[in-house]
């Protein structure tokens, strides 16, 4: 189906997406608290909130505001307002923020980025985790939404892997974004993404995905997010969203449950989900000022 979105449809888009990725961000980050109960939360009853969300939403709210106010991604200002923003009390990983002082000290963002890693560059799962909220304001667009989404990973995220994190992200939520306008859920939502990834470990684990039938088994194939690189976080989150993207609150509990990067894969799967039940998004803390419509 061919459609053309304007600027307030794009918009409402990538917003509730932004809502559904901080609030797998936030719920999910609960979970690494003591006394947190899984089966309360299959059942429907989360913990109580407020929930404070972590950098996965922090830079998720950084690209939607640039989205908002300039309707693409310009990377030296992009670099400049993740490195300006970031507050390191959200759980950023040593990696990133170093990569983000940097940049707030002068070093351009493409040298920054580059010497994570001894000079392979990062390829952590820092670009997929926020990266839905473009995907979904793209959604029409899949060449605008890999040009896009390559920009807005590379900034802090050079090695191909992390690229390839972002690009499948984002083009998964673009499917379900356009899914959700045509009111139909879309018949093969990893195809679609594979139609846009180029060889990779990531593109090979989500060819992994298509043939893995239950949430445990795609946890133990695929991993969970627990050594924080695109390549073990980005197929597992893939699969839960394709196979719950009729179903917010499952979705999240399955990410619970696999362990590992609960708020990351909580985020990337929430991002593409979107549209979180009113009464989770209340217990979610609010998000920041500067990013509102």
């Amino acid at each position: 189906m061919r459609i053309v979105l304007h600027a307030r449809a794009r918009l409402d888009l990538a917003y509730d997406s932004l809502d559904g990725l901080s609030v797998g961000d936030a719920l999910g980050a609960q979970f690494f608290m003591v006394g947190r109960s899984l089966p309360d939360l299959v059942a429907g009853k989360p913990p109580r909130g407020p929930w404070e969300w972590t950098d996965d939403t922090e830079m998720a709210c950084n690209l939607v505001a640039e989205l908002r106010d300039h309707g693409e991604v310009d990377r030296d200002r992009l670099a400049m307002t993740f490195a300006d923003r970031c507050e390191p009390y959200r759980g950023y990983g040593a990696g990133a923020f170093t990569i983000l002082r940097k940049i707030r000290q002068g070093t351009p963002w493409k040298e920054a980025a580059a010497s994570a890693f001894g000079g392979q560059g990062s390829c952590g799962n820092g670009a997929a985790m926020r990266i839905a909220p473009l995907g979904a304001y793209f959604a029409e667009d899949p060449k605008t939404v890999t040009a896009q989404a390559i920009k807005a990973s590379e900034v802090t995220h050079q090695h191909p892997e992390g690229i390839a994190g972002g690009v499948a992200v984002a083009h998964a939520a673009a499917i379900a974004a356009k899914a959700r306008l045509a009111g139909s859920p879309p018949q093969d939502l990893l195809g679609g993404v594979l139609d846009h990834l180029e060889d990779s470990v990531v593109r090979r684990g989500v060819e992994k995905a298509r043939r893995i039938g239950t949430a445990e088994e795609a946890a133990y194939v695929l991993g969970n997010g627990s050594r924080v690189t695109a390549q073990d976080t980005v197929p597992f989150a893939l699969w839960v969203a394709a196979h719950h993207l009729d179903d917010y609150r499952v979705a999240i509990a399955t990410c619970v449950r696999a362990g590992g990067d609960v708020d990351t894969t909580g985020a990337i799967v929430g991002g593409i989900v979107a549209t979180p039940p009113e009464e989770w998004r209340s217990d979610r803390e609010p998000l920041p000022g500067w990013v509102s419509r």
